[in-house]
């Protein structure tokens, strides 16, 4: 086991010491070179979309306990099956998209 040192040794002596130009190449990168959805999940292939890539805010709301438990069922159901679209998020987003456009919340 490594010896201990106290946090202000820690930051004392840096082990190895930081390349200066790497680390601004790090901080300051440009999001040009940043690969495209890293570390986000996949998109579904064949769902209705307004834009190719949505940003996305949290939503918290509450449903019956028996719509959430049918959605939670059709999500696993579908995702073990291979079927898009299969999480949460995305069927959600199918089933409430007709409703804003028919009631004219979007175009």
């Amino acid at each position: 086991m490594a010896e201990r040192r106290s946090l202000i040794e820690g930051i004392k002596n840096p082990n190895p010491p930081v390349d200066p130009e790497k680390e601004k190449a790090f901080v300051f990168r440009d999001k040009k070179d940043a690969k495209p959805d890293e570390g986000g999940p996949p998109m579904a292939a064949n769902t209705s979309r307004t834009q190719s890539n949505p940003s996305r805010v949290p939503l918290s709301t509450r449903i019956r306990a028996d719509f959430a438990a049918a959605l939670k069922r059709a999500s696993l159901e579908r995702q073990l099956e291979g079927i898009e679209p299969n999480t949460l998020q995305d069927i959600l987003e199918q089933a409430i998209e007709p409703w804003l456009r028919d009631n004219g919340y979007l175009k």
